[in-house]
């Protein structure tokens, strides 16, 4: 993509997950004026992952508009510590605290970073220029492999200190439920997140149809055919979705939430029992009545919002309608 002018002071933004890395100059409107994108590499070596950052960030440094680039935003699967501007990402293994912060800033020629967790920097393109747009107080939240958030309070992204505010995917909302791999129990990733709404079913004894892999969209088709175990593995994740809104909203007061990944993508299957069980567990006056809506950005969010996250935090051009 390459249009005939960019508005503003660019960002370069870098979206880092366990099977891409995405880059992409950001201009003051949103827009992606150039990108680039490499695998992530496999395997323990974190310096090969590095390898692969950088041939996108030399990439994007031979854009035409890389001149105007004043900062770079990075959205990086998780954890992520943005205070020590480290990265720990489950599905990166050669990458434990990873001095990934300097060691962009050296790569794209001493430019300011700012480090933000991927749920932060979907919440960040929401509020720009998607679902959550006009909203001061929300919640983002990505359902996919895992469960991410992010939160908008007051008009303003709060990334927390470490870049992982919001991350409603490990709040419990089944105190004696399944361990989760955190080390907790009865997280809402371990509920409603894609793998588990397709462990559950299958616990229960619905199997896919042949020739395909038990996967999330698969329940999805089941339960859109009727099958009644795979309509209540969706319910039982819109259940712990809905558990896990109330109680953001009993404690900071949101009226939206805004729900991407790959398991929105299942609509009605999701959101109707969502709302329906939403309406029972926020009932007290300043939490009820919450807008839940489906993501706009789809797979930019992540470069959108890295790049908004950063012109936030840097005060480079307004990210707020």
């Amino acid at each position: 993509m390459h249009p005939d002018s960019a508005t503003g002071p660019l960002v370069a933004a870098l979206d880092i997950g366990g099977t891409k890395i995405a880059g992409a100059l950001v201009d003051s409107e949103g827009r992606l004026v150039a990108r680039a994108l490499r695998p992530t590499p496999a395997g323990p070596d974190g310096d090969r992952v590095m390898g692969a950052v950088d041939e996108v960030l030399a990439e994007l440094r031979a854009a035409q508009y890389w001149p105007a680039v004043v900062a770079v935003g990075i959205g990086s699967a998780g954890p992520v510590d943005a205070a020590q501007g480290t990265v720990s990402p489950v599905n990166v293994p050669g990458w434990r605290e990873f001095p990934l912060v300097p060691r962009v800033s050296a790569a794209a020629g001493g430019l300011p970073v700012i480090l933000t967790g991927d749920g932060v920097a979907m919440t960040a393109a929401e509020h720009w220029q998607g679902a959550a747009r006009g909203y001061d107080n929300a919640l983002c939240m990505v359902v996919s492999t895992g469960v991410g958030g992010g939160l908008v309070l007051g008009g303003a992204l709060l990334p927390g200190p470490t870049g992982n505010a919001g991350h409603i995917g490990h709040i419990s909302v089944d105190l004696d439920g399944d361990p989760c791999p955190c080390g907790s129990r009865g997280c809402v990733e371990r509920i409603a997140s894609g793998p588990n709404i397709a462990r559950r079913a299958v616990e229960q004894g619905w199997r896919p149809a042949a020739g395909t892999e038990p996967t999330a969209a698969a329940v999805a088709a089941s339960a859109r055919a009727g099958d009644p175990v795979a309509l209540a593995s969706f319910d039982r994740a819109a259940q712990a979705l809905a558990a896990g809104i109330a109680a953001t909203a009993t404690l900071v007061e949101i009226h939206v939430a805004v729900i991407g990944g790959g398991v929105s993508a299942a609509g009605p299957l999701l959101f109707d029992p969502l709302r329906e069980h939403l309406s029972h567990y926020a009932t007290l006056s300043f939490a009820a009545g919450v807008d839940v809506v489906p993501a706009k950005l789809g797979t930019d969010a992540g470069l959108v919002g890295a790049a908004a996250a950063a012109a936030q935090a840097l005060q480079l051009f307004p990210t707020t309608a």
